[in-house]
């Protein structure tokens, strides 16, 4: 559903205001860059939390508590 609503909006965006539609669609790739850096690092922190949770809960699962 949600990909219908953005191609509506970009449609309803290119007929009213087609500059910055324009605009919008050539600054795309670069902030696609931008963020790629700041992806990567929320990717990383996740992966440490989720090894020190796992590290945390280890004794516990080899003494059998059935947890989350």
């Amino acid at each position: 559903m949600r990909p219908f609503f953005v191609l509506v909006a970009w449609f309803l965006l290119a007929v009213l205001c087609w500059p910055v539609a324009i605009l919008a669609l050539l600054l795309w790739p670069l902030m696609w860059l931008i963020s790629l850096p700041f992806r990567i690092l929320g990717i990383t922190v996740e992966a440490v939390f989720a090894c020190l949770r796992a590290i945390l809960m280890l004794p516990a699962r080899l003494l059998g508590h059935r947890g989350t």
